[in-house]
């Protein structure tokens, strides 16, 4: 696995610096170069973490991933916290783009709640096979207080209060009832992708997904006014 992570790293790095070449007069080259090695660096890592998770990211290997020296990765990150840390950041960024914003052209209210749903869907079932950062982090920072488990912490929290923020919308459109309690829901939907994630990715029962989304319509036929 490490190699072929290396083999597609090395040609990211050599694309950029061959776009970097073409486009830049030399005033910024250095700071280019550093922004772009970087991103390419944390692109690496995210890869490797969705596999063998954050605790397994080290320099030494994404040294090897990348083809660069292992001062050469220390010195754009300085420690495997905040390498680990960087990922995390990575990893919401995407999870933000895929699942979040889009679902804000939807209408509010219900169309949005189950826009966001549908988006988180759609990147959970494309995780069965490379894993989720937020489910695999917490299993490995759930006991260990610091800065890691803090980044990670407040990413989810950061999901679930918008999750929450899009139950109470709903209700305040009148398209779910007034007894119903957002951080329930939130609870009880998120409950269905970590029950996805268990019965497609470990057990590998089929029709998880389909079971995950009837169990969605249930929760807000229950709460609709």
């Amino acid at each position: 696995m490490l190699q072929d992570m290396h083999t597609m790293t090395v040609r990211h790095i050599t694309s950029l610096s061959q776009v970097s070449q073409a486009t830049d007069d030399g005033g910024g080259r250095t700071l280019m170069k550093g922004r772009q090695t970087k991103a390419t660096i944390v692109e690496a890592a995210l890869g490797l973490a969705s596999q063998i998770g954050l605790e397994g990211l080290s320099i030494g290997a994404l040294a090897e991933v990348t083809g660069m020296s292992k001062s050469g990765v220390f010195a754009h990150f300085g420690s495997r916290e905040e390498l680990q840390i960087s990922v995390i950041r990575e990893y919401h960024d995407r999870f933000e783009s895929e699942v979040f914003y889009p679902a804000l052209s939807c209408a509010r209210g219900l169309p949005r709640l189950q826009s966001l749903f549908d988006n988180w869907m759609q990147r959970t079932t494309t995780e069965i096979d490379s894993g989720c950062i937020y489910i695999s982090g917490a299993v490995e920072f759930d006991d260990r207080p610091g800065s890691v488990r803090d980044a990670l912490a407040s990413s989810v929290n950061t999901w679930q209060n918008a999750l929450q923020r899009s139950v109470a919308q709903a209700q305040e459109e009148k398209h779910l009832t007034p007894k119903a309690d957002p951080l329930q829901m939130a609870f009880e939907i998120h409950g269905l992708i970590l029950a996805l994630h268990y019965e497609a990715r470990f057990l590998r029962n089929p029709g998880a997904a389909q079971r995950a989304r009837k169990g969605f319509s249930e929760i807000v036929a229950r709460n609709q006014a």
